[in-house]
């Protein structure tokens, strides 16, 4: 299974869907097969903010993808945010503007579901951020371009 950070469907927005059917054909399986899902905060964050049509178009006709947290998945958020180093996940722009944080929710799905978290962040040794987070969580990570071997996707 793999959980997916906003920043991969946003990547994904690049391969258009008629240019790169195999892609998308893949993607849509492993939807279908339950084995791609994310948290209802990437869903939110790409309603709010998409720079392509047809990716926010795609996530609101798959949003049963988009995962509420189980009360497992609430306890690693906590335990995440007992780090000073993590609370910087919650930007204050984002507390001001009442926006919503996903990186500590996808860390915390990958954590429980024994997932692939999938993401465009880089990993910066005693950086908030999902790489980093995955390593001290013990959570497999990588990038789009990983997924897409991992898929055998790459030409």
């Amino acid at each position: 299974m793999y959980i997916s950070d906003k920043n991969v469907f946003i990547s994904l927005g690049h391969y258009y869907p008629g240019r790169f059917p195999t892609i998308w054909g893949r993607v849509n399986e492993l939807v279908d097969n339950g084995n791609l899902r994310s948290v209802r905060e990437v869903r939110i964050e790409i309603e709010t903010n998409c720079p392509f049509k047809y990716i926010a178009q795609w996530v609101q006709e798959h949003s049963h993808i988009f995962m509420i947290p189980t009360e497992a998945e609430l306890m690693i958020v906590r335990d995440i945010f007992r780090s000073e180093q993590y609370r910087g996940l919650v930007k204050r722009q984002n507390i001001i503007r009442g926006l919503p944080v996903a990186d500590p929710f996808i860390a915390a799905a990958g954590k429980f579901y024994g997932a692939l978290v999938v993401t465009q962040e880089s990993f910066v040794s005693g950086a908030a951020r999902i790489p980093t987070l995955c390593q001290e969580l013990e959570v497999r990570w990588t990038n789009l371009e990983g997924f897409l071997e991992e898929e055998e996707l790459m030409y």
